[in-house]
């Protein structure tokens, strides 16, 4: 029984890897670290296996002494939403953007924030032990926790969605929005609707096995032609657990994260709400981002890859918005975690308030040439203490210098080594990243060369 959490909780073939077993005794662990002072909430994403695994985690929650209140299928902030309302912890069941076949576990400490590396690391102990030696009998009799649905989780989620314009409205602008088939097929359009706008839908009848195939924010190809046909204003992606939107504007054109940053971050700072005077966001962020915040005087603080790494420096900082390139989009005024759905509607508040359309919007921020490749290695600790490599990956950053960038690191979660290469000149960038596909390559080679 092993188990490790990734950038985004722990993931894997669902009753393969992510076992019914195992997931009965994370509820357990996670139990005996972040205790049973107050009911965990728990929720799910549209997946085949969800049903299984959500009845797996609560006997596990429940043997450990704990209570639960169950969402039923729900985006995975709407269930921090209600963590944070009840100051507890709470567990989504969700792989995100992956296939349906695999499902994960997300954990969120008590006020509805993912737990740090600490508390997973005890986690991950806790889980140990259960596998190494008997847990001994758990609590009885009144002590066992008990398990009961939350009726109105659907409501109190939307309502919090609504309330997020303070009286505003959206009335008539026209959005087609992707659900993905995945956890916000409910959510988006009644909160939007709700709003006053005027909504197409796509995508939301899940199955099952349909999350996440071929639509969504990862596959908006249909959402880009469903927009020019119906002539509608945006278009809104969203992944299965609805953590993160990608837009499209009036003409077809995608919006990341990091136009969305752009949008977001100007807007609030000419209302004078920026706090901070900066954002957070990835290493991985376009580099358009930060010139397209230097004339107004916005930092743009980097963070390690994960939107858990960006929160925890918006809580250093004290900012108020942060995200990824991927659609992670955080409003810590109003969630404490990337929230798709969320992002949508303010993302059309700022078109409605300012009467824009969202490529005039997004005009603020000119992306530059990004060119990502993942190189699979055997053995990427072999780039450790290589001086030679990273020397190389340091003369090719030279030679960009203030017209790009690079970035090289080995990924957390699987065996392959992200290169990442930026510059003005698009052609100059897929050089440079060939070059440093190469190096990796032979820095990470079974023959054992070196540079």
């Amino acid at each position: 029984m092993t188990l490790r959490f990734g950038t985004d909780g722990v993931r894997g073939i669902a009753n393969r890897e992510l076992t019914v077993e195992l997931v009965t005794a994370l509820g357990r662990a996670a139990v005996r670290v972040l205790g049973a002072d107050a009911p965990f909430v728990v929720g799910r994403d549209t997946r085949r296996s969800g049903p299984m695994l959500e009845a797996a985690l609560v006997a596990g929650l429940c043997a450990e002494g704990a209570d639960v209140v169950l969402a039923g299928v729900l985006p995975t902030p709407g269930v921090a939403h209600l963590a944070r309302d009840r100051g507890g912890p709470a567990a989504v069941i969700s792989a995100s953007h992956n296939p349906y076949a695999d499902n994960g576990v997300k954990l969120f400490a008590a006020g509805g924030r993912k737990i740090p590396d600490e508390l997973e690391a005890q986690v991950e102990h806790e889980l140990r032990e259960l596998a190494l030696s008997d847990p001994g009998p758990g609590p009885d009799g009144p002590a066992v926790g008990v398990a009961s649905e939350r009726r109105q989780a659907f409501d109190e989620y939307v309502e919090h969605l609504v309330d997020s314009l303070a009286g505003r409205r959206l009335d008539g602008l026209q959005v087609v929005v992707d659900c993905g088939n995945g956890a916000a097929f409910r959510v988006a359009p009644t909160a939007l609707r709700e709003l006053g706008a005027e909504v197409d839908v796509l995508n939301a009848s899940p199955d099952g096995m349909n999350i996440n195939e071929g639509c969504g924010s990862t596959n908006p190809a249909d959402l880009r032609d469903a927009v020019l046909v119906s002539g509608a204003a945006v278009g809104l992606a969203f992944d299965g657990d609805a953590d993160r939107v990608i837009a499209v504007d009036e003409r077809g054109e995608l919006v990341d994260g990091d136009h969305m940053l752009a949008i977001a971050a100007l807007d609030l700072h000419d209302r004078g709400m920026l706090g901070g005077n900066a954002i957070a966001s990835t290493v991985m962020s376009n580099l358009g981002l930060r010139r397209a915040l230097d004339p107004y005087g916005i930092e743009l603080v980097e963070t390690p890859v994960g939107d858990r790494n960006v929160v925890d420096e918006m809580e250093r900082r004290n900012l108020v918005l942060g995200g990824e390139q991927s659609g992670h989009v955080i409003f810590a005024d109003h969630a404490t975690t990337g929230d798709g759905t969320l992002t949508g509607i303010l993302l059309l508040d700022v078109m409605a308030r300012r009467r824009r359309t969202l490529s005039e919007l997004a005009s603020v921020m000119t992306a530059v040439p990004q060119v990502l490749r993942n190189v699979s290695v055997t053995d990427a600790s072999a780039l450790n203490g290589d001086s030679a490599f990273w020397g190389r990956v340091r003369a090719a950053g030279e030679e960009l210098g203030d017209k790009g960038r690079v970035l090289v690191r080995p990924s957390g979660t699987e065996p392959i080594v992200r290169v990442m290469v930026e510059a003005t000149d698009a052609a100059e960038a897929e050089a440079v990243a060939d070059r440093l596909v190469d190096l990796v390559e032979r820095a990470t080679s079974e023959s054992g060369a070196r540079l």
